[in-house]
């Protein structure tokens, strides 16, 4: 399985920036292979990525392992808080 990140490069949201740096330093420092789109690129990728997730109004940074949702920042930084990123991942 692969692990996708819908992000944008662009944003006006230094919470945004900070929370996808977040989630890309953890998957660099634990040497975890992933992919990532760029929703701000085309506005397929932006729906395609509330689709997948299953709400109209979500926001990057979203997380997928497969097909499987894996959450958002929000899930992410609990996973952290209770030590199991494993799990959050999907590894």
């Amino acid at each position: 399985m692969t692990i996708t990140i819908y992000f944008t490069s662009v944003s006006g949201s230094r919470e945004v920036k900070q929370q996808q740096t977040q989630i890309f330093d953890y998957l660099d420092a634990k040497q975890i292979k992933y992919f990532t789109v760029d929703i701000s690129q085309s506005p397929e990728n932006k729906e395609q990525m509330r689709k997948k997730v299953g709400n109209p109004t979500a926001m990057p940074p979203q997380v997928f392992n497969g097909d499987k949702y894996c959450g958002d920042f929000q899930k992410f930084f609990q996973a952290i808080e209770d030590e199991k990123p494993e799990a959050f991942f999907k590894l």
